[in-house]
């Protein structure tokens, strides 16, 4: 990637990337072309060279690739030995495995491929007497030492960190998403030597359920590196998430549970454990530590926790605050406990040097009394933080919002959705049918679920929780009403607020506009949930005084500290929790359990490990065809879930922008006509398609066959597409997204035909897809889609399109049905209809990010 400029600012166009590197890099500021810059920070690598026999200790490909198999599927012993026998009487190639006991040898001969669990003993006094706990856990330095100096993951760290901006015409705005392009990891950088490089983690620890009933626990640690781009670090590769730790849990005592001695003691424990896991890092985080990375050069690098990932919970024990009953009980601020609810005043941060020091004072008064009015002037317990062992790493400022646990799963599933619950129940259960057959009646959309049922349904998926919280809003507008229903319908504007405010929490790209735009998001759900909190006092004892309400605060100055909310999301590392339970259930004998788990889990590491050396070596290994990239669309296969109609790609495609697929029998115009009878939309569609051919060649100077006008006749042939991928420029992080459309009269028992927004010359114009299809002329197949356009004009628009920031559209009759080129689709949209108002459709702007800012551009011009 060359860079257009690194002097002197000149001029530039619009879209153009800066990058200031740190001082300490050495690099200068540079400006590159948009498109080229997206082949720049973030692009593939150079392809190291392979190991030729990656498959060692196991002693040949075919034995590591039955013990594999065997790992994979939980063989049994007796199954193995099975397996192995039948293997040994038809086999090809060279296989040595000569039975379980051997298998297991070679798996414990490999797991010093990758940095294994060590197991220890934590001891903790209470009440006198030492109390032990085992740990288990691998070594932090050890672990990304590996990821650092493996040839395929190591050219994807990143170093240091960036200030990066993007010129709008006028002025470079700054943007964020990585954590090394937000301020916390340029602050490290300055304070660490300037040849050495900042090394961050992301820490996240909860408890497990492992047993159907949860009866079973456990209480893994996981680790990712923030060197690494959020699709490898989030992803489940070898630079993915992993398990570093398997945090003792103290068992419950009736005579003690509850009481502050032993509430002191659990946390005690909890940190005197994690004490072990940080101590690797303890002495680096001073000094730091050099070793020689994937490339032989050698990088002296200086760890610091970054970001702590964890509910609201385990971040109390992270802090070492008292909690929900503490007098402060944000572990970030000290704001006070009765004024939780206003997210908009400003608190004194905490410092672990300031709890610290309150700590030290306390510990040095003689009586309870004394010691116990220092440490609740900051509810703070009296217990020694395991993160003071690191340099420059607060535990405040890495603690970071969690979108699923304080916003999806907290103040909406738990809050204002029961609250809603409430009213609809209120009203009746005509209210709750009408609702639940909205939900039904919404087209479905790939990456949304779809519910026939929500009002009396409990789910414990916070991504479903998400998706209601999208669409609650279209689907409750018309049951609750501003004159009759005053306090539920500003409940219902709180909602609408409430997305808004979470849809900027789910950007992936942050620019400075939209960092105060949240911020202004979160101001206006604050004053609309005041004033509800105002109307509704007398009828409701709710106290709104919670958390994870108040932790909204903190959101967007985590997002220009350390990035884009993804980062620190607890949802990759719940995932790796199926996973755990999955080993506990199938490869333990119920006690235990925690060797047995994570002797799986490492064993997974090397499998893993092994395997994509192995695709590594294969891929190297393979001669590639020139033909290679003739081959069909594999992509287009990948489609939602509940796909499974032929969509393999097929000419005509624009590869930059769509393909179609799912291609039907040509048809004559004659028969397309007789098929659709009474089908206003297709009345003359033979003479319509003609005159739009004719304009659209005249108006885009495309040259006429022959010289001559088009003249289609009736026995002519059209190819109908039923599926549509188009490829589009999402406007949050810039990137390509698609959208997977549906034309067809049957998709899984009911007909689908997905809407469009389209660009036409006189703007931006929203419609339904009624056929896609491509025409012959000449020698060249055309694209072309049928569309009935919502353009009508809507008239007076209702108040509550305002107070919902509803942008509504008129559909035209279907006899209005036009033809469009498949170019002009800028990318699919969802369109509901607003069954108060005939013919008129609310176009559902929070069904991704880039529709979210998508919508607030087009009601800006």
């Amino acid at each position: 990637m060359t860079p257009m400029w690194d002097g002197p600012i000149l001029m530039h166009d619009i879209d153009d990337i800066k990058v200031e590197y740190h001082p300490s890099s050495g690099i200068p500021t540079k400006v590159y072309r948009f498109e080229d810059y997206g082949r720049g920070p973030g692009a593939p690598p150079a392809v190291p060279e392979a190991d030729p026999i990656p498959w060692q200790p196991f002693r040949t490909r075919m034995d590591f690739e039955v013990a594999e198999l065997a790992h994979d599927a939980g063989l049994s012993h007796e199954q193995l030995d099975q397996l192995i026998r039948l293997i040994h009487r038809s086999r090809i190639e060279l296989f040595t495995l000569k039975n379980r006991k051997d298998v297991r040898d070679t798996w414990d001969a490999a797991s010093f491929k990758m940095t294994p669990f060590t197991k220890e003993e934590v001891i903790v006094p209470f009440r006198g007497v030492d109390q032990t706990f085992p740990l288990f856990r691998r070594s932090l330095w050890d672990w990304v030492t590996d990821l650092l100096q493996d040839p395929q993951v190591g050219p994807n760290f990143v170093f240091d960190a960036q200030r990066l901006s993007k010129f709008n015409g006028e002025k470079f705005v700054r943007f964020i998403h990585e954590p090394w392009t937000a301020h916390a990891f340029w602050e490290y950088q300055s304070k660490i030597p300037s040849d050495a490089k900042p090394l961050a983690f992301i820490l996240y620890a909860d408890k497990a359920k492992l047993s159907s009933f949860g009866r079973a626990k456990g209480y893994p640690v996981v680790a990712r590196c923030a060197n690494l781009p959020i699709g490898i670090r989030n992803g489940e590769g070898l630079g993915g998430g992993r398990v570093v730790g398997w945090l003792p849990i103290v068992k419950e005592d009736k005579q003690h549970s509850g009481k502050p001695a032993f509430v002191n003691f659990k946390n005690a424990v909890w940190h005197a454990s994690f004490l072990k896991i940080l101590d690797c890092l303890a002495p680096l985080s001073r000094l730091g530590s050099a070793i020689k990375c994937w490339d032989d050069v050698i990088h002296v690098f200086y760890p610091i926790v970054l970001i702590l990932s964890a509910d609201y919970e385990e971040q109390a024990v992270m802090a070492l605050i008292r909690g929900l009953m503490g007098k402060f009980p944000c572990p970030v601020c000290l704001v006070p406990r009765d004024e939780l609810s206003n997210t908009l005043k400003v608190f004194p941060l905490r410092t672990c040097t300031e709890t610290k020091a309150l700590l030290a004072r306390a510990q040095e008064c003689t009586t309870l009394d004394a010691r116990e009015q220092i440490l609740s002037s900051q509810s703070l317990r009296d217990v020694d933080s395991s993160f003071g062992v690191l340099e420059h790493t607060d535990v405040h400022r890495a603690l970071s919002h969690d979108k699923l646990h304080f916003n999806d799963e907290g103040l909406f599933s738990d809050h204002k959705w029961p609250e809603l619950q409430k009213w609809v129940e209120r009203l009746g259960r005509q209210a709750a049918v009408q609702i639940d057959s909205f939900f039904q009646s919404i087209p479905r959309w790939r990456n949304l679920n779809h519910f026939d049922q929500v009002i009396s349904v409990s789910f414990s998926d916070g991504t479903k929780y998400e998706d209601i919280s999208k669409l609650i809003v279209f689907a409750a507008h018309t049951v609750f009403d501003r004159d009759t229903d005053p306090e539920a319908y500003l409940l219902l504007r709180c909602i609408r607020s409430y997305v808004e405010f979470n849809m900027y929490a789910s950007l992936e790209v942050h620019t400075e506009d939209t960092i105060n735009n949240g911020r202004e998001a979160l101001s206006k759900l604050t004053g609309l949930m005041d004033k509800y909190i105002e109307d509704t006092a007398e009828m409701s004892e709710k106290s709104w005084n919670f958390p994870k309400k108040h932790l909204s605060a903190h959101l967007f100055d985590d997002i220009e500290a350390k990035g884009v909310s993804r980062n620190y999301s607890t949802k990759p590392n719940e995932k790796m929790h199926g996973p755990l339970k999955d080993a506990y259930q199938d490869r333990t004998n119920f006690k235990n359990f925690a060797e047995q788990i994570l002797r799986y889990n490492h064993d997974s590491l090397i499998a893993e490990y092994i395997r994509n050396k192995l695709d590594h070596l294969d891929s190297q290994n393979l001669s590639i065809s020139d033909d290679l990239e003739d081959q069909p669309d594999t992509a287009l296969q990948e489609t939602d879930n509940s796909d499974d109609i032929d969509v393999d790609s097929t000419e005509p495609t624009d590869a930059q922008h769509f393909s179609l697929g799912s291609k039907q029998a040509a048809m004559s115009f004659t028969l397309i006509e007789a098929g659709s009878l009474g089908n206003p939309a297709f009345e003359r569609f033979r003479i319509k398609l003609n005159d739009f051919l004719n304009r659209a060649f005249a108006a885009n100077s495309i040259p006429f066959p022959g010289g001559r006008w088009i003249q289609l006749v009736a026995s002519d042939m059209i190819v109908e597409y039923r599926f549509l991928k188009v490829n589009f420029e999402s406007l949050v992080d810039w990137r390509v997204s698609t959208d997977y459309l549906r034309c067809t009269p049957m998709f899984h028992g009911s007909p689908r035909y997905d809407c469009v927004i389209l660009q036409t010359d006189t703007g931006i114009i929203f419609g339904k897809l009624m056929l896609i299809f491509t025409c012959t002329v000449g020698d060249v197949q055309y694209p072309v889609t049928l569309v009935l356009p919502y353009d009508r004009p809507v008239g007076i628009r209702p108040r509550k399109d305002k107070d919902f920031q509803f942008w509504r559209v008129k559909r035209k009759p279907r006899a209005s049905a036009e033809f469009f080129s498949v170019h002009s689709i800028v990318r699919g949209c969802m369109i509901v209809e607003d069954v108060s108002r005939p013919d008129e459709f609310l176009i559902v702007d929070t069904i991704d990010t880039d529709m979210f800012l998508r919508m607030q551009d087009i009601r800006s011009q």
